[in-house]
């Protein structure tokens, strides 16, 4: 296995980067010179075609021509990861969420009353940092294919909602246990979530019910939840659902296990990492960042 990346991602990192590996390896051509030259080479893994039309992807912030020195990763392109990217030599924050989708007003520093949006680009700008996010095109690519079933030893037999142009991509994993895992109950693939991730999640469903097929769907969970039914899924793991789709979906006799949304998208950053990796950029020049502590849960105690 390579060397890993620099800082510290998030702990999973070796598990993605067996799983990422597979559909990028074949990518790897000569080191991209340019910004402009990676993207490129990002839009051909991840095309914009294949991106939702309100969606925003590829370069938002930066000079194309610039010359890449490095290259940091992230779930957010948060003002915080900007500045840890220059940090680390990197002048490209490659991420999965956009920095904003329609451009902010005002543009500035925190003191300017700019929103977060507003900020980072303010930030970017100033630090010659270059923003560059692949969000919807990640989504149903086949890196994503293999990220989720991957992390959480589930074999995958097809996706929940293909595209039109290639049924093997698309949003969503269809799942079975694999053989060896015998009997698996809700609750023991729960607890598989909470040892995987670190996070505790939330399910909804008879904690010991058998799970014959499972879909995993990262983000929220839009129409997720009713193409299960649909298609005779049992459980639904995803990044977070609305409680009154939980509820319908629960009585319509589908379990959820609810990961979080930015615990289950945070592999992503090892994802995108990767696919740099795959184009020829340097190991050592590639930061992958965790933004896993941006929030907690307090203990409870008695009053």
């Amino acid at each position: 296995m390579d060397e890993p990346f620099q800082e510290g991602a998030q702990a999973s990192e070796s598990q993605l980067r067996a799983v990422a590996s597979g559909p990028l390896a074949s990518r790897r051509t000569e080191r991209p010179e340019t910004i402009g030259q990676l993207v490129q080479g990002l839009s051909a893994l991840f095309p914009p075609s294949d991106a939702e039309p309100w969606d925003r992807t590829g370069l938002s912030v930066g000079d194309a021509s610039a010359t890449l020195r490095g290259v940091a990763t992230a779930l957010d392109p948060t003002v915080d990861a900007i500045c840890r990217a220059q940090a680390a030599g990197a002048n490209v924050l490659l991420t999965h969420h956009p920095a904003y989708l329609e451009p902010p007003a005002p543009i500035g520093p925190r003191a300017s009353g700019a929103k977060a949006a507003g900020q980072a680009v303010y930030e970017a700008a100033v630090r010659g940092v270059a923003l560059v996010n692949y969000h919807t095109a990640l989504d149903v690519s086949a890196a994503a294919q293999g990220m989720l079933p991957g992390m959480l030893s589930l074999e995958r037999t097809g996706v929940l909602d293909p595209l039109a142009r290639d049924a093997r991509l698309g949003y969503g994993q269809v799942c079975v246990p694999q053989a060896s895992d015998g009997a698996l109950t809700l609750e023991e693939l729960a607890l598989r979530c909470t040892a995987v991730f670190g996070r505790v999640p939330r399910m909804w469903g008879d904690p010991d019910m058998p799970v014959e097929t499972v879909a995993t769907w990262t983000g929220s969970a839009g129409p997720a939840a009713d193409l299960c039914i649909e298609q005779g899924i049992d459980v639904l793991v995803c990044g977070e659902v609305k409680y009154h789709t939980a509820l319908d979906a629960a009585s319509a006799g589908l379990a959820l296990i609810e990961l979080g949304h930015d615990v289950s998208e945070l592999p992503f950053a090892a994802v995108l990492a990767e696919a740099a990796a795959s184009l020829g950029v340097p190991r050592e020049s590639i930061t992958c960042l965790a933004q896993d502590r941006n929030w907690s849960n307090p203990e409870s105690r008695r009053v």
